[in-house]
């Protein structure tokens, strides 16, 4: 008769055993008998509520995708000849993603004859990477794909570290707000009664 090496509820070594025997176990502990390792010889199998361990093998998992961060590429595209003012408005923006933890896939898309002078694309390009150098990392150099020039910069910071400081930033300021906002009403009201 087979026989299987048999691992009791807390995950006591019981022996080997023959099938029926483990069934018989099972039956009398009111559990399931599962198979954990085929391949062993003997195969092992524990005795265990199976419903209940998958219920918690379900709970493990979904509280470890909550607890994942879903890295974000974001995209900014820029041309060779950027008016300066339009240059700081992107540089913005990609100052914004990377404290949020984002990454930024930067593109130069060239026209025409700017395609000849790549080398303006690229200034460009270490220009930005200079500019944000405290908030990201150049994580692939700028490289000439087709028409477009493309570099990626990578947050300093992780997305689950970014999103824990701007929920404690939401959380100061709004309890200060409220306490500042109070102070001249009071004083304003203290000072009508006196009169």
């Amino acid at each position: 008769m087979p026989e299987v090496r048999l691992v009791g509820p807390n995950g006591e070594q019981v022996g080997i055993v023959s099938i029926g025997d483990a069934l018989k176990l099972a039956q009398e502990a009111d559990l399931d008998l599962v198979e954990v390792a085929a391949t062993a010889r003997p195969p092992v199998c524990k005795l265990m509520d199976y419903g209940k361990f998958k219920y918690e093998s379900a709970m493990k998992a979904r509280e470890a995708r909550r607890n994942q961060a879903h890295t974000i590429i974001k995209e900014i595209k820029l041309r060779p000849k950027i008016d300066p003012h339009d240059y700081e408005t992107k540089k913005g923006h990609v100052v914004r993603f990377l404290k949020a933890g984002d990454k930024v896939k930067v593109t130069i898309m060239f026209r025409g004859r700017e395609q000849s002078r790549p080398e303006l694309g690229f200034r460009l390009l270490q220009r930005l990477a200079e500019d944000v150098t405290e908030l990201g990392f150049v994580e692939s150099q700028p490289k000439q794909d087709g028409r477009n020039m493309i570099m990626v910069i990578g947050p300093h910071k992780k997305k689950a570290e970014a999103k824990a400081e701007r929920a404690a930033a939401r959380a100061r300021p709004a309890g200060s707000e409220h306490a500042e906002a109070a102070g001249p009403e009071l004083e304003h009201a203290e000072s009508e009664q006196s009169d």
